[in-house]
C-alpha cells in the first residue's frame, strides 16, 4: 500500500473546517459576511442552544441562482475572485470559498435562495457525513437562508471541545456586535432560543450610530469619548476614542476596523497603546472604535483563513499614521470637553436613577453662583483679594505666565452668598450673565487638607489633586522645552559593541537617518555584531546595550520605534514629579487660579504623568441626588 494517499473530499472539508469552525461563532461569522457581500441590507440570526442545535440566517440580498446552489456548496468555488489581480485588492469580505463546504462536513445544511426574476425559489441539503447534495424547490422571497443544524455531529473530537450553550453564545454574540458595528446600514434581529436578544434598526446618523455603540457595547461608553476624523492622501481614520479616564481592566472594548473588516492587528495595537501611553494608568486599557479607510491594494487580507489578521504593504506609514492622529486627538482634549462629556453623563445617570426633577426646585445656575467659603479659609485666600500668576510666593516654581493666567480669579463685583441672598432677582441675573465669563475649571473655593483645590465653575464643583495637575503641567513644559532644542547627544570615549539579531544588524543599514533622529550613532562592524559610538545624553548611565537591541527590534516589527523617547519621558517625568509642588504645601487663592488656568492649556492635563486623573467634576444635579433635593 502507497505511504502517500489522496484524501477524500469528507476528510479534507473536515479538514478545513478545523480551520474555518472553530465554534459555533465561526459560522455565524462567516454566512454574515456571505450576506453582507450579497448587498443585504436586512438580516435575520436564529440560534437555539448556543448554535449547536439550530443557527439560522435570513439575508435579503441578492441571492443564488438555481444553477449555482449545489456548486456553492464545493470546496474553492466562489463568485468575488476570478483571478490573481482580483486576490491583491480584495473588496468583499469573503474570498477564500471554503466557508460552505467546511460547514456543511461538519452539520447538517440547509440553503434557500431565489434571485430576482425567478419564479420560485431552490433549496439543497447536504450532511457531512455522506457530502451528497440534495436539491428541491422551496418557496422564499428574495435572498438567501442558510440553516445549520446538529454542528459537529460527525466529529465527536471536535464536539467534546464546545463549551457550554451560554459560554457559546456570548462567543456567538460578540461575533454579531463587531459585524453590526461596521455595518450602520443594516437592519440586523438576533434571537436565541425565541427570545429576542438584538433588535438594530439602521443608522445614518452620527446620533443613531452613538446609539448602536453604546446599545452594543458599554452605555457610558459614548459619554466619555471623543469623536476622531482624519484623513491624509491615502489614509482615512475616524471613529471614537475613549477618555483615558474611561479605561478598562481588559480589552474588551476595542474595536478596530480596516475597509469595514474587524482585525486584530500587532502593528495597529502598538500604535494605539503608544498614543495613550502618557495618560493611561499601568495595567489598563483603552476603550475606542475605530475605521481606518485605504486603498484594498495596500491591505493583503489573505493572512490567516480566519482573515482576522492583515497586513499592510505599507506598515510604517500607518502605523505613524495611527500614533500621530490618535496622540494629537489626545492631546486636544480639554477639561472644556471633559466637562462637557461628564456633566452629561451625569445628568443621564440621575434623571434615570431619580427621575425628572421638580419644576419648584432652584435652577443650576442659580445655585452655581453662590459662592462661600469655610471659616476656616484666611481672608487673605479669599476670591475678593485678587492678583495675577507674577504674584505668586517664591516658593512656587517660576512658570512663564499662560495667556489665561491674568485671570487668576473673579472679580471683586462676583456676587457672594450674602449679596444672592439679599438682593435678589437682580443678583441672580447678574450671576446668570457671568456664567458665560466663568472658565472651564471655575475659580478656586478652598484648600483641602493641603491636598485638594476645591473650585466652582459654571456647572458646580471641581476637586483637583495639586501635585498630580501640577505635575502634568510642568512635564509638558519640560517636554516642549526639550524636544524644541533637539536630541543632544553624547559621543561614548570608548565604543560599545553589541550582539544582535542578522535582521536587527541589517535595519543599522536600512534606517540610518531614524538611528541618527533617535541621538544613536551605530555602525554595522559584523553580520550579528554592531557598535554604538553615541547615545542621546539625557540616557547616560542607562545600558545602552539593551536600549539598542530593544530600538533596533521595535524597527524589526513596526517599522518605528519610539524606546529614545519613551525612556526620555521616563526622565522627564521623574523630573517633573520632584519639582511639582508638594503635599501640605498652603496655596493661596491666587496661586490656585494660576494652576487652574495653566491647566486649562495645558496639553492631556487630566492626567498626570502616571495615568492618574487630576480633577473631577461634581454638577449641581449629583449634588442635588447626593442631599435628595427635588424629591
Amino acid at each position: 500500500m502507497p505511504k502517500i494517499q489522496r484524501l477524500t473530499p469528507r476528510l479534507a472539508n473536515q479538514i478545513a473546517a478545523g480551520e474555518v469552525v472553530e465554534r459555533p461563532a465561526s459560522v455565524v461569522k462567516e454566512l454574515l459576511e456571505n450576506s453582507i457581500d450579497a448587498g443585504a441590507d436586512r438580516i435575520d440570526i436564529e440560534i437555539e442552544g448556543g448554535g449547536i442545535r439550530l443557527i439560522r440566517i435570513r439575508d435579503n440580498g441578492s441571492g443564488i441562482a438555481q444553477d449555482d446552489l449545489a456548486l456553492s456548496l464545493e470546496r474553492h468555488a466562489t463568485s468575488k475572485i476570478s483571478a490573481l489581480e482580483d486576490l491583491e485588492a480584495v473588496c468583499s469580505l469573503g474570498f477564500r470559498g471554503e466557508a460552505l463546504a467546511s460547514i456543511s462536513s461538519v452539520s447538517r445544511l440547509m440553503l434557500t435562495s431565489r434571485q430576482e426574476g425567478q419564479s420560485s425559489g431552490w433549496k439543497v441539503f447536504a450532511q457531512g457525513r455522506d457530502m451528497e447534495v440534495l436539491s428541491a424547490p422551496a418557496p422564499h422571497p428574495v435572498g438567501t437562508t442558510v440553516e445549520v443544524r446538529d454542528l459537529f455531529f460527525n466529529t465527536p473530537a471536535r464536539r467534546k471541545f464546545v463549551r457550554t450553550e451560554k459560554t457559546e453564545f456570548s462567543h456567538l454574540q460578540e461575533v454579531v456586535k463587531r459585524i453590526a458595528l461596521a455595518h450602520y446600514g443594516i437592519t440586523i434581529h438576533l434571537s436565541h432560543n425565541q427570545r429576542t436578544v438584538h433588535q438594530l434598526r439602521p443608522a445614518t446618523t452620527a446620533a443613531e450610530m452613538e446609539h448602536r455603540i453604546a446599545q452594543l457595547t458599554h452605555p457610558e461608553l459614548m459619554d466619555n469619548a471623543v469623536v476622531v476624523q482624519h484623513e491624509v492622501a491615502d489614509l482615512k481614520l475616524w471613529g471614537w476614542v475613549g477618555l483615558p479616564c474611561f479605561s478598562r481592566s481588559q480589552a474588551d472594548l476595542q474595536y478596530f476596523y480596516v475597509n469595514s473588516r474587524v482585525v486584530k492587528d500587532r502593528l495597529v495595537g502598538h500604535a494605539i497603546r503608544q498614543a495613550y501611553r502618557d495618560v493611561l494608568y499601568h495595567g489598563r486599557h483603552p476603550a475606542f472604535v475605530l475605521y481606518l479607510e485605504l486603498d484594498p491594494s495596500q491591505v493583503d487580507v489573505n493572512v490567516h483563513p480566519t482573515k482576522h489578521e492583515i497586513r499592510f504593504r505599507e506598515g510604517r506609514h500607518v502605523h505613524n499614521f495611527l500614533y500621530s492622529t490618535l496622540h494629537r486627538a489626545l492631546a486636544e482634549i480639554r477639561p472644556d470637553d471633559e466637562i462637557a462629556l461628564a456633566v452629561r453623563a451625569a445628568e443621564t445617570q440621575v434623571v434615570e436613577q431619580s427621575g425628572p426633577v421638580a419644576a419648584q426646585q432652584q435652577s443650576p445656575s442659580v445655585q452655581a453662583s453662590m459662592t462661600m467659603y469655610p471659616a476656616s479659609v484666611p481672608h487673605e485666600m479669599r476670591a475678593d483679594n485678587r492678583g495675577t500668576a507674577a504674584q505668586l510666593s517664591p516658593a512656587w516654581p517660576q512658570q512663564s505666565p499662560s495667556p489665561l493666567s491674568a485671570v487668576a480669579m473673579a472679580s471683586p463685583s462676583s456676587p457672594s452668598l450674602s449679596n444672592s441672598v439679599h438682593d435678589g432677582p437682580v443678583a441672580m441675573a447678574g450671576a446668570d450673565a457671568a456664567q458665560h465669563d466663568i472658565p472651564p475649571l471655575g475659580f478656586a473655593i478652598a484648600q483641602l487638607k493641603g491636598i485638594y483645590i476645591l473650585a466652582e465653575n459654571a456647572h458646580g464643583l471641581v476637586l483637583v489633586d495639586m501635585h498630580a495637575a501640577h505635575e502634568r503641567v510642568v512635564y509638558e513644559r519640560m517636554r516642549a522645552d526639550w524636544y524644541a532644542g533637539g536630541i543632544t547627544a553624547q559621543p561614548l570615549l570608548v565604543p560599545e559593541s553589541v550582539a544582535v539579531s542578522q535582521h536587527s544588524a541589517e535595519m543599522v543599514d536600512q534606517c540610518q537617518p531614524d538611528i541618527e533622529k533617535a541621538g544613536f550613532v551605530l555602525q554595522r562592524m559584523g553580520p550579528e555584531t554592531v557598535v554604538i559610538r553615541q547615545i542621546p545624553a539625557l540616557l547616560r548611565g542607562r545600558c545602552g546595550a539593551d536600549l539598542v537591541r530593544g530600538f533596533l527590534d521595535d524597527l524589526c516589527r513596526y517599522g518605528s520605534s519610539d524606546r529614545v523617547k519613551r525612556h526620555m519621558n521616563e526622565i522627564l517625568s521623574s523630573m517633573a514629579c520632584h519639582g511639582a509642588v508638594r503635599a501640605n504645601r498652603q496655596l493661596t487663592v491666587v496661586e490656585m487660579n494660576s494652576l487652574l488656568r495653566d491647566m486649562e492649556i495645558t496639553e492631556r492635563s487630566g492626567q498626570c504623568n502616571h495615568g492618574r486623573p487630576t480633577w473631577t467634576q461634581l454638577s449641581i444635579k449629583e449634588l442635588d441626588a447626593l442631599f435628595l433635593r427635588g424629591r
